[in-house]
């Protein structure tokens, strides 16, 4: 006998279409009633949900198996997804991670994840213990491609971070020649990777656009022109207005020190939302990261959401941007990455992994109180 669960509301599909009902039948999505056919009528309903149904949040920026000091514990790290499941978070693109994490691929009580390898830094121009650091730069290709090698089709570059042997003068800044750039992204594209870049600063953003970067975290300094050229090319941004919210402290905490670099911070913050309102008058796909890692903790995407209503985005299109857009965004990657991105989520005849909202999850999220009442990984109920 079949285990069928039916879903009535509204169904969100992995296609941005949606249903007023749907079915799990043995876990699998089926846009089909299970019991128009007579012989399945003894199958029987065991749960009916009602509500609102995604295919999950996506949380493009997260760091799962990373702690304030480097890699965590096992247990931690699957605390960390357990988190990030409960908040209804069900892909995350892990940007950046010292160790292979992929043991956690047999659980499925965390989010699916798409893995970018470890950071790229040069020697001193990153978090301290977070990335490969190359003392020659020019064996950034090489590294490039190791790193597409450990990862599930990402590789993550630091572009650039403050130059404290600068002094007073310090500001964030490229960290790599566009030469030796252009080289590295090309190897990452041979390996069938694409590369994302860790960029806050106006000046590292034409050498990555000219280099053919694939996507861009935080993007902070971008100009008009990035910004248009961005949108032409379908490169989407990971605006992290939560980590941006946290400029001001940062210039504070460095501007006796560095008060060039302060300054730059304090730019950056105060542009903030306005930003975030141009990427989208621009065209250009925002995608949702939570910076969770390190210090900033995990289950926490609504927040950014949280962040992006306040800069005044509609709630239902932060939802649209957070879940199937940016789902079909990974999707649309080479290799096995974008296969499992695409295979996931609400597809009719795969696994189901399902968000449910007992109430409309735009008007939760205008209230701060985007929480799901119930999270489906791989056809069975994980949460509550």
């Amino acid at each position: 006998m079949a285990r069928v669960v039916a879903l009535a509301g509204r169904v969100v599909l992995n296609s941005g279409e949606h249903v007023d009902r749907a079915w799990l039948v043995d876990g699998r999505l089926s846009l089909a009633d299970p019991f128009d056919d007579p012989s399945d009528a003894a199958a029987g309903v065991v749960q009916e949900l009602v509500g609102w149904f995604y295919p999950g949040l996506v949380d493009v920026h997260c760091h799962i198996g990373l702690g304030d000091a480097g890699p965590v514990d096992e247990e931690t790290a699957l605390a960390q997804g357990r988190a990030d499941l409960a908040a209804g978070t069900l892909l995350v693109r892990d940007c950046g991670v010292q160790a292979d994490t992929h043991w956690l691929d047999r659980h499925t009580d965390v989010p699916v994840i798409v893995r970018a390898g470890q950071h790229i830094a040069r020697p001193k121009r990153y978090l301290r213990n977070l990335a490969v650091e190359l003392d020659d730069p020019s064996q950034l290709p090489e590294e490039v491609a190791r790193q597409a090698r450990a990862g599930d089709g990402w590789v993550k570059i630091v572009a650039d971070w403050i130059d404290r042997s600068a002094g007073a003068d310090a500001v964030v800044a490229p960290l790599w020649d566009p030469a030796v750039l252009a080289d590295a992204i090309a190897a990452a594209h041979e390996a069938g990777a694409r590369v994302t870049a860790h960029t806050f600063s106006t000046e590292a953003i034409g050498a990555l656009l000219d280099a053919g970067i694939d996507c861009l975290e935080h993007g902070s300094g971008m100009q008009d022109e990035h910004i248009a050229e961005a949108a032409r090319r379908a490169i989407p941004v990971t605006p992290t207005l939560v980590q941006s919210d946290n400029f001001a402290d940062f210039a504070d905490a460095g501007g006796a020190r560095f008060p060039a670099y302060a300054a730059q911070m304090r730019w950056l913050h105060e542009r903030r939302f306005a930003l975030l309102r141009r990427f989208l008058d621009a065209g250009v796909q925002i995608l949702a990261g939570s910076y969770a890692g390190g210090s900033l903790a995990h289950g926490t995407l609504p927040r950014e959401l949280g962040l992006w209503v306040d800069a005044g985005l509609d709630a239902h299109a932060a939802l649209e941007f957070a879940s199937w857009r940016a789902r079909a965004y990974l999707a649309s990657g080479p290799g096995s990455a974008g296969e499992r991105a695409g295979r996931t989520g609400l597809v009719d005849g795969e696994l189901a992994d399902v968000v449910h909202y007992a109430d409309d999850p735009a008007d939760l999220l205008a209230a701060g109180a985007l929480s799901p009442m119930t999270v489906i990984r791989t056809g069975e109920v994980v949460t509550p």
